[in-house]
């Protein structure tokens, strides 16, 4: 799994294109129609999550003078685009501790509730689905003649005989998987706190945790601009191409051709 985004809401658009002509006193010029329907989109790129996205109504269709000043504000800086942080956008995500711990650089203008690790990590049985782990490489898929390319470890255990034994990181992570189970099974039979504590530090940062988000079209333009040529395919391919998805989202990326 890369990340998931679902249950995506927009809403804040009438009073945010409102907001942004009070400067001018320019409301007679606003031409955006608010639209009481539903859109239902479904965006799908290769490798990415289907997003499923719901939008709140109203919905609005915004008319020509309107987008002109709105781009005309946008590109004019922060202290120009502030009808941009009115405009709100919650969903919920799911996605590697690893992720996450980039994500929380951006405090301003995000709020998250996150499911507990601390309380519930040992309700359920732990699997390989609640990892993020396509990029891990599985040894044994190395041709024969390039196996010494692949990244291993060796060790030997001493019993009647010595058996040698190879395993890769793929590998790893389905020992650990074993082991937080084990672990689980002893904390839940026990109630022993140190069994827990074996859950929380053994645990990998590929662990997929869900969070529930807030966010406004200012802060993904910041995200976006800073994420797009990002090393990690979450944020370059996932959560860029949702923002692209969600509605005008020139507002956001600065797409004049949109």
């Amino acid at each position: 799994m890369s990340i998931k985004i679902e249950k995506t809401e927009v809403y804040g658009w009438e009073a945010a294109f409102r907001g942004m002509r009070n400067p001018k006193n320019s409301w007679d010029r606003g031409d955006t129609i608010m639209k009481s329907t539903v859109l239902k989109t479904e965006e799908i790129a290769p490798g990415v999550t289907a997003y499923n996205q719901e939008y709140c109504v109203p919905y609005p269709v915004i008319g020509p003078n309107d987008m002109k000043l709105a781009m005309q504000l946008r590109n004019a800086g922060p202290e120009h685009a502030k009808f941009l942080r009115m405009i709100v956008v919650t969903c919920d995500i799911t996605a590697p501790l690893y992720w996450w711990k980039e994500f929380d650089t951006y405090k301003v203008g995000t709020v998250a509730n996150s499911c507990s690790t601390m309380h519930k990590i040992a309700d359920k049985e732990f699997t390989l689905d609640d990892f993020s782990h396509e990029h891990l490489d599985d040894i044994w898929k190395y041709e024969p003649d390039i196996q010494n390319m692949a990244p291993v470890i060796g060790f030997e255990t001493h019993t009647d005989r010595i058996t040698n034994y190879l395993l890769g990181p793929d590998d790893i992570l389905n020992l650990t998987i074993k082991m937080l189970n084990r672990c689980r099974n002893l904390y839940n039979d026990t109630k022993d706190k140190k069994y827990w504590w074996q859950m929380i530090q053994l645990l990998p940062s590929s662990y997929n945790q869900k969070r529930t988000v807030f966010l406004n079209y200012w802060v993904l333009a910041n995200i976006y601009h800073q994420r797009q040529h990002h090393k990690q395919d979450e944020w370059r391919i996932t959560f860029c191409d949702w923002i692209k998805s969600l509605p005008y989202s020139n507002l956001i990326t600065g797409d004049e051709s949109k």
